[in-house]
C-alpha cells in the first residue's frame, strides 16, 4: 500500500483494498474518502467493501466519486466538509491518487496560498502545476 502524506492530517494513495483496512486504523486515520465510482476498472474493490471494512475499524467513510477529470462544485464542497469536520487523520483514495490531491487542491480546506497547495501537492509526488492558476 502506497501512501502520499500531504499533511500530518492528510494523505492520498491509489487504490486500497478492503484487508488494508486494519493496517491504515493502526496508523491513526479515522476517516476514508472514496474518490473513484465503482465499476472504473476490472477488478477494482466495491466501494461497499471497503465502507464495511472501515466501519468494523470504527472509521468514517465517504464516497465523494469524480471521473474524467471533472471536479463539480458540489464534489468539491463535500470534499471540504468531509476536510474539516473529520477530527482526526483521513485518507482519500482514487486509482492513481491524483484526484483525490486535486480535490483537495481545489477544496483547499486549510485556508492556504494557491502556490502552498501546488508545493504540497508536488512534495507529496503530484504535479498541479497546470492548475494553479484555477485556484482562488
Amino acid at each position: 500500500m502506497e501512501i502520499s502524506e500531504v499533511t500530518p492530517e492528510f494523505a492520498v494513495a491509489p487504490q486500497i483494498r478492503p484487508e488494508d483496512v486494519a493496517t491504515l486504523h493502526e496508523r491513526g486515520i479515522v476517516a476514508l474518502i472514496c474518490n473513484r465510482p465503482d465499476g472504473e476498472e476490472e477488478g477494482q474493490p466495491e466501494v461497499a467493501a471497503i465502507r464495511r471494512a472501515a466501519e468494523e475499524q470504527g472509521m468514517a467513510f465517504h464516497h465523494i466519486p469524480v471521473s474524467g477529470g471533472n471536479f463539480p462544485d458540489g464534489a468539491v464542497a463535500a470534499f471540504r466538509a468531509v476536510r474539516r469536520g473529520s477530527g482526526g487523520p483521513i485518507l482519500a483514495y482514487c486509482r492513481t491518487g491524483t484526484r483525490s490531491i486535486t480535490l483537495d487542491t481545489l477544496a483547499n480546506p486549510d485556508g492556504v496560498s494557491p502556490a502552498e497547495r501546488v508545493q504540497r501537492a508536488k512534495a507529496a509526488g503530484y504535479d498541479l502545476s497546470a492548475i494553479e492558476g484555477q485556484l482562488t
